[in-house]
C-alpha cells in the first residue's frame, strides 16, 4: 500500500521492478467473490450493510476511471463492507497498525462484480489482498501496479510460487 508521496526515486524503483518482472507475470487476478471468500476464512468480521460504507466502495469505483472500466457494460457494483474484529487473526491486525491508523477500526470494501476492494485502518491487509488478488492483463502493464504487486508478493513469502506458476 502506497503511504508515502511518490518521488523520482521511488517512480524509477517502481519501473527498475516492473521490467525485470514485466516478462515473467500472467493475469491472474481473482474476483471479488474469491477476494470475499478469502477474507471470511481468515479473519473475523461484521458485515458492515450502512448504506453510508456501500457508498465508499461504489463511489471509489465510479470516480475512478480505470477501477470504473473494470465494471462489465450496463452492470453496477455490489459492495460487501467489513469491520475486522479485534479477536482471533484479527488482533494481529491491529497489534500491526501504522502510527496513523492506530485504534481506528479495519474497514473493508469488496466489489462482488469488478473485484476492486479497499481497506482503511490496515496496510498489511491490504498488502495481503493484493498479493492474493493478483493482477490481470491491463494492470501488467502499469509499471506502479507491478511493482506494487512484487511487494506484496514478496513480504508475504509468495513471489516465488507466483513465478512458478506463471510459467
Amino acid at each position: 500500500m502506497l503511504t508515502q508521496p511518490a518521488t523520482p526515486e521511488l517512480i524509477e524503483s517502481w519501473k527498475n521492478t516492473f521490467s525485470q518482472y514485466k516478462d515473467r507475470l500472467r493475469p491472474n487476478r481473482k474476483s471479488g467473490a474469491e477476494l470475499k471468500a478469502y477474507l471470511l476464512s481468515k479473519y473475523p468480521v461484521r458485515e458492515e450493510t450502512s448504506e453510508k460504507a456501500r457508498k465508499v466502495v461504489t463511489g471509489n469505483i465510479l470516480a475512478n476511471q480505470s477501477f470504473n472500466d473494470e465494471l462489465p457494460p450496463g452492470k453496477q457494483p455490489e459492495p460487501y463492507c467489513a469491520i475486522v474484529l479485534r479477536q482471533g487473526a484479527g488482533e494481529t491486525l491491529y497489534a500491526a497498525q501504522d502510527g496513523v491508523f492506530s485504534g481506528v477500526d479495519i474497514f473493508v470494501g469488496v466489489d462482488l462484480v469488478s473485484g476492486y476492494f479497499l481497506v482503511e485502518g490496515s496496510s498489511l491487509l491490504w498488502d495481503e489482498l493484493f498479493a492474493f488478488r493478483g493482477l490481470n492483463e491491463t494492470d501488467l502493464e502499469n509499471y506502479y501496479l507491478v511493482a506494487e504487486y512484487i511487494a506484496c508478493l514478496e513480504r508475504f513469502g509468495m513471489l516465488e510460487q507466483t513465478l512458478s506458476n506463471a510459467e
